[in-house]
């Protein structure tokens, strides 16, 4: 069985509903708490390809007043937002899980169960 990993904040509730869905589905994911250990540039373009997005500012949290304070945009550069969400982690979206392979993202958190084992 494929080993199921959530990139979580406990503050946030989605995330945390994420988190209690994928324990009611019998599953024990492993918890990367990506606020206190972050997540590398390398890291961050594998999940933007796990999770299949077209652009790394589908994977950012763009209404953060700090994405703006950046002087991000929807058409910066892709280099430039995967430093950003390095840089600082409360840029990306949440939660993420992933399976094997595949990632989701947990909005909304039934979204995951497609992915699940």
């Amino acid at each position: 069985m494929s080993q199921v990993t959530i990139y979580h904040n406990p503050r946030c509730a989605k995330s945390r509903q994420t988190l209690l869905l994928i324990e009611q589905h019998g599953l024990q994911p492993k918890i990367h708490l990506y606020l206190q250990d972050a997540l590398s540039e390398t890291e961050i373009k594998q999940l933007i390809q796990q999770l299949g997005c077209a652009s790394a500012v589908e994977m950012m949290r763009s209404k953060e007043p700090l994405f703006s304070a950046l002087g991000l945009t929807q058409t910066t550069s892709q280099e430039q937002l995967i430093a950003a969400m390095a840089a600082h982690p409360q840029l990306i979206e949440r939660p993420i899980v992933v399976v094997g392979e595949r990632a989701k993202l947990g909005r909304p958190p039934e979204s995951v169960v497609e992915i699940l084992p």
